[in-house]
């Protein structure tokens, strides 16, 4: 039997550390990175291998494809999950946030894309999954750079699961609502239909979901787990309409 592997970006701690955790669980060898020796120090708990960096940084995410490909030989399931890019009012915000932005939130997916996807081809199946946020289907002034970025992430998702599906390499978002791996004041738990945090546990649970066998029929998704805080539907006539349009 072949030992499954999971790359984690953001394997440090918080919602990172606690993916890293359950797929240990589930049996899967683990490859992690984040900016500190909280990587280190799972990897060493978890019995797999680690890489200090940055994801924005492409030498960074390099070594830690490398590493992983030489330890392993295989990567099954990716994960990235980075932290919230620069906030700001609208027009206020810098022009090199707005450039710090691309390279940590969108410009990571890329380029592990790039590096992951000849290996999954040629093993013949993958999964990524993409940590974004709620606020991808209802834009926030709160987290403008995020709302923008973010919702990149979930375009470039949309189209790597078109290009590669027929591979059986799947990508989808995890959109996560504010969650208690983070210490937040109650105002955002109230935000929520249980008037509530979401447990980490919960959010992990789900992203497990979508790196493994579980998901094997889900591509091109984002996932919302965010408690009902937002609104917005998807209607399937919707797209009906559209479509029809197109054949007229």
């Amino acid at each position: 039997m072949v030992d499954k592997v999971c790359v984690i970006i953001g394997g440090g701690k918080g919602m990172g550390e606690a993916v890293a955790r359950e797929m240990n669980k589930r049996q899967y060898k683990l490859a992690l990175m984040s900016p500190s020796e909280n990587c280190e120090r799972l990897a060493n708990e978890l019995d797999g291998i680690a890489v200090r960096g940055k994801a924005e940084n492409g030498a960074d995410t390099q070594a830690l494809f490398d590493v992983a490909m030489e330890t392993y030989g295989r990567i099954d399931s990716l994960l990235i999950h980075v932290g919230g890019p620069p906030k700001g009012d609208l027009l206020d915000i810098a022009d090199e946030d707005w450039v710090k932005a691309n390279n940590m939130v969108l410009l990571p997916v890329i380029r592990m894309s790039k590096l992951v996807t000849p290996c999954m081809q040629a093993q013949g199946g993958g999964s990524s999954v993409n940590i974004t946020t709620f606020s991808t289907f209802e834009p926030s002034l709160t987290f403008p750079i995020s709302s923008v970025y973010r919702v990149g992430v979930s375009s470039f998702t949309k189209l790597y699961s078109d290009c590669y599906g027929a591979n059986n390499i799947r990508m989808n978002c995890l959109l996560p609502g504010f969650t208690d791996s983070l210490n937040l004041p109650k105002k955002f738990a109230d935000m929520a239909v249980f008037n509530r945090l979401a447990r980490v546990e919960e959010q992990t649970k789900s992203a497990a979901f979508l790196l493994t066998d579980d998901s094997t029929y889900i591509t091109g998704q984002g996932i919302r787990v965010d408690g009902g805080v937002t609104r917005h539907m998807y209607l399937p006539w919707a797209r009906r309409i559209h479509l029809k349009s197109l054949v007229i």
